[in-house]
């Protein structure tokens, strides 16, 4: 009996679980876009001041800059994210009992890059300015769209794999790869000065925010054919 218990696979959270970590985040998200529209004087003192340090730092480590431009621009960028969700994709599909698995993890990052563009439109936030910079980006800042894309991204493969079952090693490389490269591709836009502090941590927030609410409408409206094989 023990060693049954001891191997079964791990369950996810309890929809109100879900719930509510999903409205917390959605609280502290609205909370620091509140701030950031009214340009709150601690927070853009904040935001200014890491920006000039990590400028500089930035010149003084040309090596270390073009390294975070490399990761920034191909390994953590929003396009290779997207690939790596078509390839998750595919697989559900070709598995063809997890069709609604698939519809749900696309329209989900859909329309997480779609609220990153209102979410830039609506706040219209400049991106730091420099005489001499390091690199460059488009559009308004807030809130990161690489930060943002990362998270969600991570957080809903992540889930998907302790849903099935991965535990031990694997489940360890994954979640290390994952939070590696969500952390990691923040940090890099703030040392790249392409964005305040705050523009990725909003970024966090917000994609945290949509992998919460996902979760949630997942484990409340999948059909029982989207359970995984172990269950059955």
């Amino acid at each position: 009996m023990h060693h049954a218990l001891a191997d079964s696979p791990p369950r996810p959270p309890a929809p109100r679980a879900s719930v509510r970590t999903a409205l917390a985040l959605a609280g502290c998200s609205v909370l620091l876009l509140t701030l950031v529209a009214l340009e709150w004087g601690p927070l853009i003192a904040l935001d200014e001041g890491i920006a000039r340090t990590t400028h500089r730092w930035a010149h003084q480590d040309p090596g270390l800059t073009r390294t975070s431009r490399i990761l920034t621009d191909w390994v953590w960028d929003p396009d290779t994210m997207r690939l790596l969700v078509a390839a998750v994709l595919v697989w559900l599909v070709w598995r063809r009992s997890a069709w609604w698995t698939a519809g749900w993890l696309l329209v989900t990052v859909a329309l997480a890059t779609g609220l990153q563009q209102f979410l830039k439109a609506a706040v219209g936030r400049a991106r730091p300015v420099w005489p001499d910079p390091v690199d460059s980006a488009h559009y308004a800042a807030f809130p990161s769209g690489h930060a943002m894309t990362a998270t969600v991204v991570c957080g809903l493969l992540l889930w998907l794999l302790r849903r099935h079952g991965v535990t031990g090693v694997l489940w360890r490389t994954a979640f290390g790869v994952a939070l590696v490269s969500v952390l990691g591709v923040g940090l890099t836009r703030v040392w790249l000065g392409v964005h305040w502090v705050t523009d990725v941590v909003g970024g966090w927030l917000f994609g945290a925010t949509v992998v919460a609410v996902a979760v949630a409408v997942f484990e409340r409206r999948a059909p029982a054919e989207s359970e995984p094989a172990h269950r059955a």
